[in-house]
């Protein structure tokens, strides 16, 4: 099969993945195999493959927003030919203290997809039967695997914020996971706030319905109840902190951040304001998150790239260079 591998890590500019031909993998117990439609193209993926993130597997395939068909491994449940989605979490030990209550997402031994594991940057691709998920008919593969990280994970993070119908809400950045949360609070009614650079990334939010919206490092008009950051930037941090009213939350929705800088207690955090970080995603996030985007029939907005193109989608990712979220279609 064809596959985009990653034999060491490097600045995305430079086109460390390469195409190559590669073994097809095969079903072990407990597996499925998956003739992989399309993956989504995440920022994460750029950590890993620029070296931010350890890379654990040698000559590693990534992606981990995989969208396919089950053609071996197949059971009851899973008959072949079923459309399934894989996302971040690709297995868990199901043994240790944070398994065992109901924290699957802060397993001590985690499989990650496109990490740990080889991912969707190919033509097939392994997952533990018991974490994929079935994908709602309505939802086309395009549309369907940037919700698989960008959309479960900025799920859960409203949830780790604890947002309530009806609040005020401030994102704090606007890319792939941004831009399919926002649907979701408007879902629930609430009001949206946005900081985010980039003008085309400010049209898109305006566009999707935020209340107002401004450059990165400027802060909403209203104090706010809640706010979920998405750059990897310490500043924006501060930035949300600076906008809570007493009592609000923001919730850092980023698996690398450069560094939070100093700040003044008694001015951002005092007033019970909290900071709390999202890590990970859970089955029940993602189960969740699916029937949500199917009942209020979510579609991000996409930007298509073939296989051969991997270096490029993850370039265009690092430079903001598109809207919404990349996707490689097989």
């Amino acid at each position: 099969m064809k596959a985009a591998v990653l034999s060491a890590p490097g600045d995305i500019s430079k086109r460390p993945l390469r195409i190559s031909d590669v073994a097809q993998p095969e079903v072990r117990p407990g597996q499925v195999l998956l003739r992989v439609r399309a993956c989504g193209v995440c920022r994460t993926d750029l950590h890993i493959v620029e070296g931010e993130l350890p890379v654990r597997v040698k000559e590693l395939i990534p992606g981990h927003q995989i969208v396919g068909d089950v053609v071996a491994g197949a059971t009851a449940e899973l008959p072949a030919g079923t459309r399934v989605g894989v996302a971040w979490i690709g297995g868990t030990d199901g043994t240790c203290w944070y398994c065992r209550h109901n924290f699957e997402n802060l397993c001590n031994s985690p499989t990650f997809t496109g990490c740990s594991v080889n991912g969707g940057y190919a033509e097939y691709g392994l997952a533990r039967a018991d974490f994929v998920f079935p994908l709602p008919a309505a939802l086309d593969d395009l549309h369907a695997a940037p919700l698989l990280c960008a959309g479960i994970i900025g799920f859960r993070a409203l949830r780790v914020a604890g947002v309530q119908q009806g609040e005020k809400v401030g994102l704090f950045g606007f890319g792939a996971s941004a831009h399919l949360a926002i649907a979701v609070l408007k879902a629930w009614d609430c009001k949206v706030y946005v900081s985010t650079r980039g003008e085309s990334h400010r049209r898109l939010a305006a566009s999707l319905g935020a209340r107002w919206v401004g450059s990165e490092n400027d802060k909403p008009p209203v104090a706010l109840d809640r706010a979920i950051t998405f750059a990897p930037s310490g500043d924006v941090v501060i930035t949300a902190l600076a906008s809570l009213r007493k009592g609000g939350v923001v919730a850092i929705n980023a698996i690398h951040l450069d560094r939070i800088p100093q700040f003044a207690y008694d001015s951002l955090l005092w007033g019970e304001r909290q900071l709390r970080s999202v890590t990970n995603m859970t089955r029940d996030d993602a189960r969740d998150f699916l029937r949500v985007a199917d009942e209020i029939g979510l579609r991000p907005q996409v930007t298509v790239f073939s296989l051969e193109q991997a270096n490029e989608a993850l370039l265009a990712v690092k430079n903001d260079a598109i809207d919404g979220a990349a996707v490689i279609a097989m």
